[in-house]
């Protein structure tokens, strides 16, 4: 699939996971996995090897062992890589010591030295291979639809005060890479106010000069539940198409960061599963795709069943024990419809 996106100008790409220690997994280091990551995608995106929490076990301590496991890999099959992330903010992304770190006397200037330094530890080591990183990851809670609080911005005086520094701090140590504030808002109706949400952030963005260059949707979406009159799950294509305009008339790009589909509501039958599902990613793309002028790349958030993280997410599980179809191949590796529906809105440039 990537050589369709590249026709039009984008790369297609997945998640993958570092394998150390454990080979039956979606990683490099799964011989099969890798192989069908290989002859789809030129991009990949580490699962959570580029995450604090497996970054930066202390203060004072790195260990980039698995996210070098991964770039090493890619470089040696060609294939480009996007970081992730280097700011989940939310404390429970935190490694347990940033939430309980004691920032001393001088805690704005002390939580900006750790934000900063670890964000120029990260880039400068991968500043030859990684050129777009999700800077910043769900800042917004879904709750309260506010920027969350954490221990970095009640240091620093705000959530606005520590997502700004990340992004300078990035722009200064990689001025040609492409920047991005990452979020799970989609075209659901229970995301409505989180799309809100995300507006008024990126205004405030581009307001104080934050350097953001684009927005990444992660683009989980989900078949929760079906009407029962249409047989469609609920999504409100109008006001998302009004939410992309107002994105991209700030002058925000896009991207399709961690594509998968939540398919809870479908029925077991996995014929009439696979075909409801890549339905509701055709009738996806066919909007995305409309913006094709500020579409950048589109990833999936792994491709096969079996090491999708819907599997074990509690509430996308079904209620009949089965297991969630919601990536491009089954467990069994073989294509589903879903692969075909993506592979046809790759083909609109």
């Amino acid at each position: 699939m990537d050589s369709i996106a590249r026709s039009g100008g984008r790369r297609f790409g997945t998640a993958v996971a570092h394998g150390i220690g454990n080979e039956n997994s979606g990683s490099v280091a799964n011989t099969k996995y890798a192989e069908l990551v290989k002859s789809e995608c030129g991009l990949v995106v580490p699962e959570n090897a580029m995450k604090w929490q497996a970054i930066r076990p202390s203060p004072d301590r790195y260990d980039f062992s698995q996210m070098d496991t991964i770039v090493r890999w890619a470089k040696a099959n060609d294939m480009d890589v996007r970081g992730h992330v280097l700011l989940w903010h939310r404390p429970e992304w935190f490694p347990d010591w940033l939430n309980t770190y004691d920032f001393g006397t001088s805690p704005a200037s002390e939580a900006g030295h750790i934000l900063s330094e670890h964000i120029r530890l990260v880039t400068e080591r991968y500043a030859d291979t990684i050129v777009s990183h999700d800077v910043v990851n769900e800042a917004i809670d879904h709750g309260t639809n506010r920027p969350i609080e954490t221990s970095l911005s009640r240091a620093m005086g705000s959530p606005e005060a520590v997502m700004d520094l990340a992004f300078h701090s990035a722009r200064e140590n990689l001025p040609n890479a492409q920047l991005v504030y990452n979020d799970y808002m989609s075209w659901e109706p229970a995301h409505s106010s989180h799309m809100t949400a995300v507006l008024r952030l990126l205004e405030g963005f581009k307001k104080r000069g934050t350097p953001v260059d684009a927005l990444g949707i992660q683009s989980h979406i989900e078949i929760m539940e079906v009407d029962p009159v249409t047989g469609v799950s609920p999504y409100r294509e109008r006001e998302w198409r009004k939410f992309l305009d107002e994105v991209t008339g700030m002058g925000y790009r896009l991207l399709i960061t961690e594509f998968d589909v939540k398919d809870k509501a479908l029925p077991a039958d996995i014929a009439t599963r696979d075909r409801l599902v890549a339905e509701y990613t055709r009738r996806y793309f066919d909007v995305m795709m409309d913006y094709d002028s500020m579409l950048d790349d589109i990833l999936v958030w792994g491709m096969v069943d079996q090491y999708n993280w819907l599997q074990y997410f509690d509430p996308s599980k079904r209620a009949d024990g089965l297991e969630v179809r919601g990536t491009p191949y089954s467990s069994d590796y073989q294509a589903k419809p879903m692969r075909e529906a993506l592979a046809q809105a790759l083909k609109r440039t």
